[in-house]
């Protein structure tokens, strides 16, 4: 569990070092077996969502996590990035808008980001 708390922490940091817009943390563990964490941020242009999305990988590459799969890099709209245990999810502002993740997964936790920093 400790090992999911530093990933959420290193990776909301790694956002908002990037200047992520609204992100958000979903605790999924009690709704689906995906992942335990969901985490959702914005970027208002596709090379900031991009920028996102490196900076996450490199921090939390240097803290010996790797991703097991990104998917949509090159569009950048909606940015997935798998890491087993966490889910992170970089969109356009639009796309998130129009994908409302918080919605479909509303039976999970939202969690404070506060609660992972230390």
């Amino acid at each position: 569990m400790e090992r999911e708390k530093e990933m959420v922490k290193l990776a909301i940091k790694a956002l908002e070092d990037k200047k992520g817009e609204d992100i958000r943390i979903i605790d999924i563990r009690e709704v689906s077996v995906l992942a335990d964490y969901f985490i959702i941020a914005s970027g208002s242009n596709a090379n900031q969502v991009q920028a996102m999305t490196d900076n996450v990988e490199e921090v939390l590459g240097k803290a010996g996590y790797e991703p097991r799969q990104i998917e949509g890099y090159r569009s950048a709209n909606w940015i997935l990035m798998d890491y087993g245990d966490i889910i992170v999810h970089v969109f356009c502002r639009e796309d998130r808008l129009f994908y409302d993740l918080e919605r479909i997964w509303r039976d999970g936790k939202m969690v404070a980001t506060e609660e992972f920093q230390s």
